[in-house]
């Protein structure tokens, strides 16, 4: 099985693992932004929304990634 793209606007996240029959595959970040969001958000509305502080995200994942590399055993 392919790696899934998170059906959310703009997001360019792979490997998403939660899937909607009705609104399609999420990643674990665009789902951490809906729930922040509160219980009445309209799914369906959200999902067409692109997210948050996609370039920002980016620059903090370089930063923090380059802060704590992975361990090579």
């Amino acid at each position: 099985m392919g790696s899934m793209g998170c059906f959310r606007g703009n997001c360019e996240s792979v490997c998403c693992n939660r899937y909607s029959d009705e609104y399609g595959y999420i990643c674990d970040r665009c789902l951490d932004e809906l729930i922040a969001t509160g219980p009445t958000t309209d799914i369906e509305v959200f999902m067409q929304t692109n997210p948050k502080y996609e370039g920002d995200h980016k620059e903090a994942i370089a930063r923090y990634e380059a802060a704590f590399p992975k361990v090579k055993w």
